[in-house]
């Protein structure tokens, strides 16, 4: 989705305007200049790589610098020997710091051959000061250091690279340019996004996170709640729309708090209320519901509304209650146990999935069977499966009775074990059903089959071509095969 403002037509000799959007686009101007000069030296156009490595808010932030950095004339490619390689970072977990480190090793001996590589990180990585030091010390041939809260500010910051840098090349080796907020109540609209699928699209409808849950560092690298205005989020969606976008994902750390810091009280279910009645929208996914914060007036309207997917991502983390109070989490086992048990009343098809977390510091061996416990009686349609990930600068990391690992590594086997069998059973539901698909893409082994989901959110491969990606399609589910189905279009 690309915005109308012409580049050449803004006078890039001028003062920067002090409004956003309108500044950035004054040095997306300013930085396609640089572009057309490499391009005329070089004979040929720069290319970029944009390597997303996080959840679907980081997915949806790639985008958006992808939009951007084609808006100023570069050119879009998957490889990492590009002429800037951009790495879009997650901190969640300690090894997606650890493989971050290992392809800076990579993009060091590619940009020897390419003395003209640009290299750029961000993202909530990005966030940790102890990071961004240790880039400092031991990886200087990094151009670009920016974080979560001033993505919208890329143009200008790569503006900056492009001045500290001669044709493309480093003046001294050690130039990087380095902007880290620790937090920010802006939210700036109206930027170029480069959308990864024609027909569907992530919607951010809020930032940062308030609950604290003593494991995660997402509230330290994110920032606090900020809801954008509904008004800005249902104009994206009708843009989306007319784009021939048929079904959107709205975007949050907890959606379920949307509207929390707005002025005027709006709630989340109002706003799937009005997403639904865009026309050309077909399909409403959300990601992610905190249980605490799931309202009777949200099950009710997900009941009622034929647009909104019969899937519910409800995170669970642990199902003692004794180490969801340690979590911090603000409910037990049983007033879960009751959620789910309301939610499958009001909509007895739904697919419910969640994430666990085994090892959280203290656990023990009787609260890990009441973990399994919950997956039993729940019989979730797929579990993220976690081993707890040490997080300096959170709660957890400093408490006592650290699990050993090869302890918590051992009941993650049955976990997993466990939630494989079950959501296998359940599975085999629909087999010998008709379901509504959405042809997504052709099949990544198979040519002559595609890909697509079903409104629970159930992979189904079905024999097609690449004529059929973006139709919504009655497919029989003629096979189970545990995880996915195979499919013929009816």
């Amino acid at each position: 989705m690309h915005n109308e403002i012409d580049l050449d037509q803004i006078n890039i000799h001028s003062e920067p305007p002090a409004e956003e959007p309108a500044r950035q686009y004054y040095f997306m101007a300013k930085c396609r200049e640089r572009v057309k000069d490499f391009t005329l030296k070089h004979g040929r156009v720069p290319t970029s790589c944009v390597v997303n490595m996080g959840c679907q808010m980081n997915a949806r932030d790639s985008e958006k610098l992808t939009g951007i950095l084609e808006e100023i004339g570069y050119q879009k490619t998957e490889s990492e020997e590009a002429d800037f390689v951009l790495y879009n970072t997650c901190t969640v977990r300690e090894n997606a710091n650890n493989k971050v480190y290992g392809r800076l090793g990579c993009l060091n001996r590619y940009r020897r051959e390419n003395p003209h590589m640009l290299i750029g990180l961000c993202g909530c990585m990005m966030q940790e000061p102890a990071v961004v030091e240790k880039i400092k010390q031991s990886y200087r041939f990094v151009n670009l250091i920016f974080g979560t809260h001033n993505l919208y500010k890329f143009a200008e910051l790569l503006y900056t690279v492009f001045e500290n840098t001669s044709g493309g090349a480093q003046k001294d080796g050690h130039s990087m340019t380095i902007d880290i907020w620790q937090d920010t109540d802006k939210i700036v609209e109206e930027l170029p996004v480069e959308r990864k699928y024609a027909f569907k699209s992530g919607v951010n409808i809020m930032f940062g996170c308030n609950n604290f849950c003593s494991y995660c560092i997402v509230p330290y690298v994110r920032g606090r709640e900020r809801s954008r205005k509904p008004e800005d989020i249902l104009q994206e969606v009708r843009k989306l729309a007319a784009d021939g976008v048929t079904e959107v994902m709205l975007l949050g750390q907890n959606v379920n708090s949307y509207g929390k810091t707005l002025e005027e009280p709006y709630t989340f279910a109002r706003l799937l209320r009005d997403v639904a009645e865009i026309d050309g929208i077909e399909r409403i996914r959300f990601m992610t519901s905190h249980p605490k914060d799931l309202s009777d007036e949200l099950i009710a309207v997900m009941a009622q509304s034929e647009k909104i997917c019969r899937h519910l991502h409800l995170p669970l983390q642990s199902g003692s209650s004794r180490i969801l109070s340690k979590m911090n989490r603000k409910y037990t086992k049983e007033q879960y146990l009751n959620l789910v048990e309301k939610v499958r009343a009001a909509i007895p098809d739904i697919a419910i999935t969640t994430d666990i977390i085994v090892g959280f510091p203290g656990e023990t061996e009787e609260d890990f069977k009441e973990t399994m416990d919950v997956v039993c009686r729940v019989k979730y349609d797929s579990a993220f499966t976690f081993l707890y990930s040490r997080r300096t600068g959170t709660p957890a990391a400093a408490m006592e009775n650290q699990v050993p690992e090869e302890i918590a590594k051992e009941r993650f086997e049955r976990l997993l074990c466990k939630v494989q069998q079950l959501a296998s059973q359940k599975a085999m539901r629909l087999e010998g059903t008709v379901q509504k698909v959405l042809v997504e893409h052709v099949n990544e082994k198979v040519e002559s089959l595609v890909t697509g989901r079903t409104d629970n959110n159930s992979v189904v491969h079905l024999p097609g071509d690449k004529s059929m990606i973006g139709k919504i399609l009655d497919v029989y589910l003629k096979e189970c095969k545990g995880f996915y189905y195979i499919g013929e279009a009816r």
